[in-house]
């Protein structure tokens, strides 16, 4: 059976710890997994907890334009995702769909434990702004401050990637703060009306 020592401190202060003991605790605080054999006299063998990690981390991350005013033109469209898509790559993530109408942008993105979400949705803002302002000469775009983000679970990634792939049609039902809200409400996300906006 496997165990972790987590109490070292304990163990060695409180009640007599032999050394071996109190080293075998110290490896298993760091992490590792002790087996213990239930042969007295034996000191247990210490076995790594595990070798690799492995992260299946999606997120469906939606932002608008500033005032989410309709400033995405469809002629350039599909460069501003093109663009956003190379961004996401540069990070060290994966672009999985990325789609959106004239005032707002949705984004399917796989990322790696040691991708921070708020500064990966800071600098793909900062970079496509920029590029905006330079290759298109649109010297008023702007993102909003905020966004919204809903992680994707494996079996339901096909499913977001297609709603992100047809935002024109979907968004001939609804605008975007209907859906905005609708995607709060369905990830039991609070929120303040007050402040969404």
């Amino acid at each position: 059976m496997f165990e972790i020592f987590r109490l070292r401190v304990y163990l060695c202060f409180i009640i007599n710890v032999p050394k071996a003991l109190w080293k075998l605790a110290r490896r298993a605080t760091s992490g590792q997994q002790t087996r213990i054999h239930p042969h007295s006299g034996r000191v247990p063998q210490i076995y790594a907890a595990m070798p690799q990690t492995h992260l299946s981390l999606h997120y469906h991350i939606i932002f608008s334009t500033k005032e989410r005013r309709a400033l995405i033109a469809d002629d350039w469209r599909k460069r501003l995702h093109s663009f956003i898509g190379g961004c996401i790559k540069t990070l060290g993530g994966v672009p999985e769909a990325i789609g959106g109408t004239s005032d707002h942008i949705h984004l399917l993105i796989g990322l790696r434990a040691t991708h921070c979400l708020a500064d990966v949705v800071r600098e793909i803002k900062v970079a496509s702004s920029k590029w905006i302002h330079q290759e298109l000469n649109h010297k008023l775009f702007a993102w909003q401050n905020g966004y919204g983000a809903f992680t994707v679970s494996v079996s339901q990634t096909e499913k977001v990637k297609n709603y992100i792939l047809n935002q024109e049609a979907h968004h001939n039902k609804k605008t975007f703060k209907q859906e905005y809200v609708e995607l709060l409400s369905l990830s039991d996300v609070e929120y303040d009306e007050k402040y969404l906006w």
